[in-house]
C-alpha cells in the first residue's frame, strides 16, 4: 500500500526534513506517526498525498511511484486518499452536510447518492442531528468530526489525519483517536500524526512509526 526505499526529503531552502527513510504499511494497517513539533510528521504525510517529491530514494502509494512524471495520476491518487488537516478547511457559510459532500464532488455520483452517503458519514460521527448547522456554529470538536466525515465519505483506501488530537482535552483526544481507527478495515489504512504520545501510551496497539530529525524508527505493539 505504501512502501519507501532509502526516501529523503529536502526543500528548496536547504532544510533536510526527511533522511533514508525505509518503511512498508500494509491495506488495513493503523499507524501513529509519532514525534514533536517539527520532528518531519507532517512532511512524510506530505509525500504519501503527491504533495512533495522525494529528493532521493523510491516512494510508492497504492502502487504508484510518487514522482514528478506520475504527477497526473497523482491527483487521480488523491481521491483515494481521505485527509483531515489540522486546518480542517471547511467552507463556512455552509452546513456540515453541504461541507461532507463536496467530499465527493469528483466521483460523479447521483446527486441523491451523494446526499445519502454524506448523511450516512455524518451520522457515523455521532452529527447527523447537526446536518443542516451552518459549520462556523459548530464547536472545535464537532468541526473536527465534520472534517473526518468528509474524509470518509468516499470510502477511501488510506485515512491521514494530522495531529487530529491538537487543542483537545485527553478524554475527546481518545475518542477522536478511537472515531479515526473504527473506519479501518481489512482494506482500509489509517495513519495519524501526534505528538501526544502521552495519550497513546498502553492505550492503542498498532505500527509506530517515531520521527526525529527527520529519521524515523519503525515499531510495533501488538494486534491493532
Amino acid at each position: 500500500m505504501i512502501e519507501a526505499k532509502g526516501v529523503y526529503l529536502v526543500y528548496g531552502n536547504g532544510t533536510e526534513a526527511l533522511k533514508d527513510v525505509n518503511l512498508k504499511i500494509e491495506k488495513g494497517d493503523i499507524v501513529y506517526i509519532t514525534g514533536p513539533s517539527g520532528s518531519g510528521k507532517t512532511s512524510l504525510l506530505k509525500l504519501f498525498m503527491g504533495i512533495e517529491y522525494p529528493t532521493k530514494g523510491e516512494l510508492k502509494v497504492l502502487d504508484l511511484p510518487i514522482i514528478k512524471e506520475e504527477e497526473n495520476n497523482i491527483r487521480k491518487l488523491r481521491r483515494l486518499i481521505g485527509p483531515v488537516f489540522q486546518e480542517f478547511k471547511l467552507i463556512k457559510g455552509r452546513t456540515a452536510l453541504e461541507n461532507v459532500m463536496l467530499g465527493l464532488r469528483f466521483l460523479n455520483l447521483p446527486h441523491r447518492k451523494i446526499k445519502e452517503e454524506s448523511i450516512m458519514a455524518l451520522e457515523k460521527v455521532g452529527l447527523g442531528h447537526k446536518r443542516d448547522s451552518l459549520v462556523e456554529h459548530l464547536s472545535f470538536g464537532e468541526t473536527q468530526r465534520v472534517a473526518i466525515a468528509r474524509a470518509v465519505v468516499r470510502k477511501p483506501a488510506i485515512i491521514l489525519a494530522d495531529e487530529p488530537t491538537g487543542n483537545l482535552d485527553i478524554d475527546n483526544a481518545l475518542n477522536i483517536m478511537k472515531l479515526l481507527t473504527s473506519f479501518r478495515d481489512e482494506d482500509t489504512a489509517v495513519i495519524i500524526t501526534t505528538h501526544a504520545t502521552h495519550l497513546l501510551e498502553d492505550r492503542v496497539e498498532g505500527k509506530f512509526i517515531k520521527v526525529n530529525n527527520g529519521v524515523i524508527a519503525v515499531e510495533s505493539r501488538g494486534e491493532a
